[in-house]
């Protein structure tokens, strides 16, 4: 699953040094560490069943780049924490 999250600066510099530390990608250092946390309570993941997923056309007209729409999920996600974070800013900015 795909999701923005924002992680405090001081944070994301130690997951980025972890990341580099271990030679993994920074999603999977990230999952990991939640995943520990979540656990922490010292039980067991529960077992994942398989799911199978069947592709299907999305029927996008001409023009449509699918490869883009993420894309435009961030920067619209991104526009808006700035509407909110200038709102929340008692200068202005």
């Amino acid at each position: 699953m795909r999701t923005t999250l924002t992680i405090d600066d001081d944070l994301a510099g130690i997951l980025r040094s972890r990341s580099r530390e271990l030679g993994k990608p920074f999603k999977e250092v990230v999952n990991q560490l939640l995943r520990a946390g979540i656990t922490a309570n010292g039980q067991a993941p529960e077992a994942r069943t398989p799911v199978m997923v069947r592709s299907k056309p999305l029927g996008l007209r001409t023009g449509f780049d699918p490869d883009k729409l993420n894309q435009l999920v961030d920067e619209l996600a991104a526009e808006d924490y700035l509407q909110t974070a200038t709102k929340d800013d008692p200068a202005g900015r």
